[in-house]
């Protein structure tokens, strides 16, 4: 259990807990036996995928047209390679057109009580704040206009409902990758659907539309919902300070140019440092999530003001070791992390551009 003086923690990679997902399906009338044998195709599907352990299917009692999907896989992380992945996309299309709604909620098992027998998962979060970020990529030669567009936005109310209250969003660009980093304290999803039914928010992402690589329409459900799916960089790790450090803290972002398939282990590797970084009394960072999908990985680090030129924290490699470990699995033209200097020049290539940092104060 989390206490007063431990850094909070918040992770998937590190600890191999087993995962509960659960997916709530409002189904159209008249539909009820296409979804069923959907449904039927799907789960023998589903059970060849690594990692997947089980799943049900059942049926409200008080409304029929209420379905509940359950699995469980052996950790978060088969479960997210697959949720992201192309093949689930196709997958899960037979479903489209007899599903009116859905809700998906994603737990890891931290007890269980069997009989006489017990298991105790990870140390449970307790922050009380979820994270997530959304990726995508722009046209080349398109980024400034981009930039302007997404820092000119109006903010959302931050309250969602009696629950759910938007906390912070950052928005970075590096090249023409785009990186908004949401936090949220309570429904995640219901969060999104909020700021995703804002005037204000839909008139930026129809202006953004033209720059797009991938073309998406919003006002269509089925497009919306892929685009969002790929755009999915859920949070693998956080980490921060017990307390908090005197003085203004900026925030940065990198974003790793991750060797082919080597995305997990790096996630792993950053985990692990920033986790020492925050005991470490002397340390600076006073802050650290990590976003990982596949071989995107990117990292929002919170470092007070007056150490800005503090390189290595904000990479999150420190000493020899974990240098080359590092070097093994990104790609670092050319660059030489055995100096201050050397890990300075390499940051600079990989650091985002900060377009607008707003809390909910600023809403």
């Amino acid at each position: 259990m989390t206490t007063l003086t431990e850094p909070v923690s918040q992770t998937r990679s590190l600890v191999a807990s087993r995962l509960r997902v659960v997916l709530f399906c409002d189904i159209m009338d008249g539909t009820q036996q296409r979804f069923l044998d959907a449904y039927e195709q799907l789960r023998h599907q589903v059970a060849a995928v690594p990692g997947h352990v089980s799943d049900q299917l059942c049926q409200s009692i008080e409304d029929p047209s209420q379905w509940l999907i359950t699995s469980e896989w052996e950790s978060a992380k088969p479960f997210l390679a697959w949720v992201d992945s192309e093949a689930h996309r196709e997958m899960v299309k037979p479903l489209h057109g007899c599903v009116r709604d859905t809700r998906s909620l994603r737990y890891n098992i931290m007890r269980e009580t069997a009989g006489n027998e017990t298991f105790d998962g990870p140390a449970p979060v307790t922050d009380g704040t979820v994270r997530h970020a959304l990726t995508f990529k722009v046209k080349p030669g398109s980024e400034r206009a981009v930039a302007e567009i997404l820092a000119g936005y109006s903010s959302p109310q931050a309250r969602v409902d009696d629950h759910t209250r938007l906390l912070r969003t950052s928005l970075f660009m590096r090249g023409n990758r785009v990186v908004r980093a949401v936090e949220v304290a309570g429904d995640l999803a219901a969060a999104l659907r909020h700021v995703a039914q804002q005037p204000e928010v839909r008139a930026v992402e129809e202006a953004i539309n033209p720059y797009l690589e991938e073309a998406r329409d919003l006002n269509n459900p089925e497009s919306a919902r892929s685009f969002f799916m790929r755009a999915a960089l859920p949070a693998v790790h956080h980490v921060a300070r017990p307390g908090r450090m005197a003085g203004d803290v900026t925030r940065y972002a990198v974003s790793y140019p991750v060797r082919s398939g080597c995305g997990a282990a790096l996630a792993d590797l950053l985990a692990g440092q920033d986790q020492q970084a925050v005991a470490d009394p002397d340390g600076v960072i006073a802050a650290a999530t990590l976003f990982q999908r596949e071989d995107v990985v990117v990292r929002v680090v919170d470092l007070p003001a007056d150490r800005e030129h503090a390189p290595a924290a904000v990479l999150g490699v420190a000493g020899d070791r974990s240098a080359g470990l590092f070097a093994r699995l990104v790609e670092l033209g050319g660059h030489d992390l055995g100096d201050n200097a050397g890990i300075a020049r390499f940051v600079t290539e990989c650091r985002m551009d900060l377009v607008t940092d707003r809390s909910s104060k600023d809403a």
